[in-house]
């Protein structure tokens, strides 16, 4: 059934709220079932303050050994917004975005040897993190991929001038929503299996 997930994450918050304020674990689990990506955007500015509170929120992610290999590129300007989709046709929204953040992850502060693409999970929880901050306090964000496709990465290192050793993995488009998608329904059953694969399936 349409949206089922939300609606019982949601009812728990109306059952309570009878009584009392709901309270932060009610909140956390709305915002997480609500949260829905945003591709068009007022041109009202968001600002530093409100761009720290989504950093902040991203750095407060899980990493692998603490090593906190997440790096972001914070941009505003017009001229590289707007140069992006030339390039990366899947980021046409940040026409109207006033605000991109860039997640990326350093190389050199990441495991050796076959640890080292633990980056890519550290920084995707940062990614995570962040956008359920911005859903939290009125944003709306999407996520586009950059890495792992090399003509991507190889574009946005040019365009920021980033360094080999920090990799480009996505461009979160941020800003005020101009827009109100439903979220979608993803609660899949059958995708879960107890104990092992062969078990029985979630029922």
């Amino acid at each position: 059934m349409k949206n089922i997930t939300i609606a019982l994450l949601c009812l728990v918050v109306v059952a309570c709220s009878s009584r009392h304020s709901s309270s932060p674990a009610e909140e956390t689990l709305t915002t997480i079932a609500t949260r829905t990506s945003i591709r068009a955007f007022t041109p009202q500015e968001v600002g530093r303050d409100t761009v720290e509170t989504l950093l902040r929120a991203a750095m407060a992610a899980p990493t692998a050994g603490n090593l906190q290999p997440w790096r972001f590129v914070v941009i505003t300007d017009r001229s590289i917004l707007d140069s992006v989709p030339t390039r990366i046709e899947t980021t046409r929204m940040l026409s109207s975005a006033p605000l991109a953040i860039v997640v990326c992850g350093d190389l050199d502060s990441t495991f050796l040897g076959e640890g080292q693409d633990y980056w890519v999970q550290d920084a995707s929880a940062a990614t995570e993190n962040l956008l359920l901050a911005a859903h939290a306090i009125g944003l709306g964000a999407v996520w586009c991929g950059v890495h792992p496709l090399e003509e991507r990465v190889a574009f946005m290192r040019e365009l920021l001038r980033l360094p080999d050793n920090l990799v480009p993995l996505n461009i979160i488009a941020i800003g005020y929503p101009d827009e109100q998608p439903a979220p979608k329904d993803k609660w899949k059953p059958g995708n879960i299996r107890l104990q092992t694969w062969e078990g029985d399936a979630w029922q």
